[in-house]
């Protein structure tokens, strides 16, 4: 019997039609997809209420599972968490509010907050500073998330992303300062591998606080197509009882979108096959 429930980012589709995807995604064997709003639109706003019921159509016909969404502020505009403009924060309060929303119409009840271009230290605001301002421009979305039931994961990144929330340790910090039962840590292999501790040792270390988790290797490619062995990742996974989603995603895409689909699950299984 499985142990974890697996699912795949939708944007490792490309240009696929949605309803494309959930399909080849159900076949492969995923439990679920996730969803960048980017893919839907230029921003949440413009999917509209019709919009968001063909996807829920397109889902439910397909028989897969949302599990939310993430990429939350790529490619949008006008947006930023760590910013001392009051109104842009505002702003980008309303913004995670509308993407609460979203997340709820379709289906998920998972935000992955990652958007390093959107929350990376700006001149003369330091770290305290920005976890001062990153905590004040989410909490204000705080209540609408709680309202619509989704849980908003902050996604600690590498230094190769940015330069700030680089470890899980400050993801914690940050989560503390928001202080809502609606607001988690979400981890990612590719950034846990820039960190000095190993990765079993984060997991257990944020255990409680876990509500996603991105399996991928540093290369940019699916879990299995690089060095990082997850035998012992998902070893610390079922020591510490996580039942949360397992979820592919990649930014090379080289491999070809059958190889990445297929093959990751396919690893992801026999590590999973492999533990005691």
């Amino acid at each position: 019997m499985l142990m974890f429930r697996y699912a795949i980012c939708n944007e490792t589709y490309q240009d696929w039609p949605l309803e494309n995807a959930l399909s080849h995604a159900k076949e492969a064997g995923y439990n679920a997809i996730e969803i960048a709003p980017f893919t839907l639109a230029s921003t949440a706003y413009d999917v509209t209420a019709k919009m968001r019921g063909q996807i829920r159509e397109e889902i439910a016909d397909a028989e897969i599972d949302v599990v939310g969404l993430h990429w939350l502020l790529a490619k949008t505009e006008g947006f930023y968490l760590t910013t001392p403009d009051d109104e842009v924060r505002r702003r980008t309060s309303d913004y995670f509010c509308e993407l609460a929303r979203l997340c709820r119409d379709l289906g998920g009840d998972i935000m992955v907050l990652g958007s390093p271009q959107q929350r990376n230290l700006l001149p003369g605001v330091s770290e305290s500073e920005a976890m001062r301002l990153a905590a004040d421009c989410l909490r204000r979305a705080m209540p609408t998330l709680e309202q619509c039931e989704v849980t908003l994961a902050l996604e600690p990144l590498g230094p190769a992303e940015g330069d700030f929330l680089n470890t899980a340790e400050k993801g914690l910090e940050l989560m503390d300062l928001i202080d809502s039962p609606n607001c988690k840590i979400h981890l990612d292999v590719k950034a846990m591998s820039a960190e000095e501790k190993p990765i079993p040792q984060i997991i257990r270390e944020t255990a409680p606080h876990i509500a996603h988790f991105h399996a991928n290797d540093p290369n940019k490619r699916g879990p299995g197509m690089g060095d990082v062995d997850f035998v012992p990742i998902f070893q610390a996974l079922k020591e510490v009882g996580y039942n949360g989603w397992v979820s592919v995603e990649v930014f090379d895409y080289e491999p070809g979108i059958e190889s990445l689909v297929k093959d990751s699950l396919a690893y992801m299984r026999q590590c999973e096959a492999a533990l005691v």
